[in-house]
């Protein structure tokens, strides 16, 4: 059996996005739309395609590095004209080639292998991907023949009034015979007002030469091209839909579908809870039973089990398992946070790792800091990580006590098990075991080391 070769088109520029963004480049659910296109098509068992770019076309390299042979079309003539770009690229083999369309992200590997099973059980010289419109005003109507092959399509204006009750329309992706598919590019003539080569004619010119054109009718939702931003959010509010299903299936509870919000990167594990306003983002990973939401925002982030995040943002950080964090807290990129740690209360944490069973609370902030176990952090503790001109680090030591409001000026080390007193401004290191107080804060009792621990 031949094998199946794939040509993406991704050349153009989106005049209706409004954007300098080329158009296959927009996020859905917090991926480039083409990328959904290579991922059925992996998935589909048919890996790196012929992508046609142009717009923009360093920007679709640096996007998708080594997924696609990447084939430029200096100039957009059209459609047909992208593919015959991609022709001396195939060679002189036969068997299918399947052409689609790189603003396609809603298509399934299913429909692409049954469209590809189609075209080689009914020997047809292409197969096309049709839909059924609730509302088909502007587009041609697909007409079939006895045996359900395509017999012609008609445009909407030649349409008669019974053809134009018809509501299966051309959903513009294909699988041709290489052969086939070489003729009737041949045959392109840019006859038209735009002045450019139309892949769509393609099919007419097979039609007309008698050759076999069949058609799998699919979803319309599958068959949806993004063009515009109204039509990339309806196909996000799709898109969610579905990944939120997949959570669901897996195990995990959505209290509201409508009110949560998800990428397709997302991983959760069984029995986790997600509240409603929660926005999951990225290559978020979430163990299992933990409670996220409601108002919680996750990106890039690792949370253990049994984790609960409330009314809080959690960015490019990790998370052990049983710590509770908010309401109202803030992880910035780079926080280690272990396990059975308590972080809340507008706390803001960055770039710091912090200790088992560790308590963060009332308006704190924890920068470039070290943080051992069983710290206490007391309410409106600042770690002064910045000097004007550098960052510098705080490390507190196993079992230390920060008193209420404590400014720790970095770079310093707190010792283990020592006591900073109420609105201290800490400038010095405080030996284990050590007391220090005032402004600025100096020791007022000393504890051996041996005693200390």
């Amino acid at each position: 059996m031949e094998r199946v070769r794939a040509v993406v088109l991704a050349a153009g520029k989106g005049k209706r996005m409004q954007s300098d963004l080329p158009k296959v480049l927009h996020l859905l659910c917090g991926r480039p739309l083409v990328t959904y296109v290579l991922d059925v098509l992996t998935e589909a068992a048919i890996e790196r395609p012929l992508l046609v770019i142009g717009h923009a076309a360093d920007s679709v390299r640096a996007a998708l590095g080594e997924r696609a042979v990447f084939i430029e079309q200096h100039e957009q003539l059209g459609t047909g004209h992208a593919v015959m770009q991609a022709l001396p690229h195939l060679g002189p083999a036969g068997g299918p080639v399947l052409v689609l369309y790189g603003d396609t992200p809603l298509l399934s590997a299913g429909t692409i292998t049954a469209l590809v099973d189609l075209h080689r059980n009914s020997r047809s010289d292409a197969t096309m991907l049709t839909a059924a419109l609730d509302d088909p005003t502007g587009y041609g109507r697909v007409i079939r023949g006895p045996g359900g092959s395509v017999e012609r399509i008609v445009e909407e204006a030649d349409a008669s009034p019974e053809e134009a009750r018809l509501r299966e329309i051309n959903a513009g992706t294909y699988v041709f015979e290489a052969e086939a598919l070489r003729e009737a590019l041949a045959q392109l003539r840019p006859d038209n007002v735009q002045g450019e080569y139309y892949l769509t004619d393609t099919i007419a010119w097979l039609l007309g030469a008698g050759r076999r054109v069949s058609a799998l009718l699919v979803a319309a939702e599958e068959a949806m091209g993004i063009n515009s931003r109204r039509e990339l959010a309806a196909a996000g509010q799709i898109m969610r839909a579905r990944l939120l299903d997949r959570l669901m299936d897996a195990g995990v509870t959505v209290v509201d579908p409508a009110t949560t919000y998800v990428h397709a990167g997302v991983r959760a594990g069984r029995d986790t809870v997600i509240h409603p306003q929660s926005y999951l983002e990225g290559e978020t990973v979430i163990g299992r039973e933990c409670v996220i939401g409601p108002q919680a925002r996750l990106v890039d982030a690792v949370l253990g089990d049994r984790v609960t995040v409330e009314a809080s943002t959690v960015v490019k950080s990790a998370v052990g398992e049983g710590t509770r964090i908010g309401p109202y807290s803030r992880l910035r990129p780079g926080s280690r946070i272990g396990r059975f740690v308590e972080i809340g209360n507008y706390a803001e944490i960055k770039n710091a790792t912090i200790g088992d069973h560790t308590k963060v609370h009332h308006m704190s902030y924890i920068g470039d800091a070290t943080l051992g176990t069983r710290v206490n952090i007391g309410a409106g503790t600042v770690t002064c990580n910045y000097d004007g001109k550098r960052k510098h680090v705080t490390v507190i030591e196993d079992e230390a006590f920060i008193g209420s409001d404590s400014m720790l000026i970095a770079p310093v080390r707190i010792g283990r098990g020592a006591v900073t007193g109420a609105g201290s401004v800490v400038n010095k290191d405080v030996p284990p075991g050590g007391v220090a107080v005032g402004v600025p804060a100096r020791v007022i009792k000393h504890v051996s080391a041996d005693v200390a621990r």
